[in-house]
């Protein structure tokens, strides 16, 4: 009879004490991923070194998608025990201890193998742009898009945006809602970069959602990927029409290529009208990429990569088909050679009428 109520006691107790152990785990393990996000050296809580991984995390400490997962310490190194290796998740999971793994405390492994996310909590976007590498900046924070102020907005506030979006440097930053006005939230005011910075959030600001701006008042940027420039000519408004895509500088096939294209140009380089749209390679022959072809501008884009074209990197050309410009902005030039030039010209030119 005594052995029939002591064996279920030992159970039931044998079975609490494991779920005690589980559940001290479980707190122990979610303080190791949450202390280091809080605390990590990325400036922001949705990013930072992992101690226990990217989608489960992210979710886990709830701050959205898993943006990038970061290897070889990108948050610096940790110290102390190294409890996951091969963290296979299947990104449904609710805990990334739910997740394959070779067992608490076995790795092979050393902190300068630290794993790290990115969420998508306090990302950046670029919007209002036909372009990915140019647009008005937005930053997502509490779940919602928000916009940045133009208040101390200047290029090296655009180049860490441009670096963060995978666009290489910035060509120029742009205020007063140059890519239209944006809606909702401004989380950003009186940015202030060193230029150095991983990611915008890292920067000196007022404070997320702190401000005195309207939505006139947005910041954009400009970046080098997919800027342009003219080459092949002594002048800086005439040239061989080259796009910077993926790292490096390539040319434009002269496949419908005529002046409601040159106009876009013209006008990205600050260069005023267009006069003319050279093809041919009339400018010589460029070398490597070509990166557009069949360019169909109606004339009133922004940038040349926003007008209708069959996709950066598809051609059937050689660079005998180098399209060119040749811009109103190189008959006008405010130098004092250039003027004397033009002086001369109008005397020999009267002196031969009489």
């Amino acid at each position: 009879m005594e052995q029939f109520y002591i064996r279920p006691l030992l159970l039931a107790c044998h079975v609490y004490q494991n779920l005690v152990h589980f559940l001290s785990l479980s707190i122990f393990l979610t303080v190791q991923i949450l202390l280091p996000l809080l605390s990590s050296p990325s400036a922001h809580r949705c990013s930072g070194r992992v101690e226990v991984f990217h989608s489960v995390v992210c979710r886990q400490v709830g701050c959205g998608h898993a943006v990038s997962a970061p290897q070889s310490a990108h948050f610096g190194q940790g110290s102390g025990q190294i409890w996951l290796d091969d963290v296979q998740c299947s990104g449904s999971e609710t805990y990334l201890i739910g997740c394959a793994h070779n067992g608490l405390g076995k790795h092979n492994c050393l902190h300068a193998k630290d794993a790290g996310v990115v969420c998508e909590e306090n990302s950046v976007r670029l919007s209002g742009s036909n372009s990915r590498c140019s647009g008005r900046v937005e930053v997502f924070h509490s779940g919602q898009w928000g916009t940045v102020c133009d208040d101390s907005w200047d290029t090296k506030d655009a180049e860490v945006v441009c670096r963060q979006v995978g666009c290489g440097r910035a060509v120029s930053a742009p205020q007063s809602a140059h890519f239209g006005q944006g809606s909702g939230q401004i989380w950003l005011d009186n940015v202030n970069c060193s230029g150095s910075e991983t990611y915008l959030i890292g920067c000196a600001h007022n404070g997320l959602g702190t401000h005195n701006c309207g939505h006139a008042e947005d910041a954009g940027v400009v970046c080098e990927e997919n800027s342009v420039r003219l080459s092949g000519s002594n002048s800086r408004c005439s040239g061989r029409v080259e796009v910077f895509h993926s790292g490096q500088w390539g040319t434009v096939c002269d496949d419908l290529w005529d002046t409601n294209d040159a106009e876009v140009v013209c006008r990205q380089v600050g260069c005023g009208r267009a006069v003319s749209a050279p093809q041919s390679a009339h400018f010589g022959q460029g070398s490597g990429q070509i990166w557009l072809d069949d360019v169909n501008c109606l004339g009133n884009e922004m940038y040349l990569i926003g007008c209708a074209h069959i996709g950066l990197g598809t051609h059937n050309c050689a660079h005998t088909e180098d399209a060119g410009v040749v811009c109103e902005g190189m008959f006008f030039h405010s130098d004092t050679v250039s003027l004397k030039r033009i002086y001369l010209i109008i005397n020999v030119l009267y002196i031969n009428m009489i």
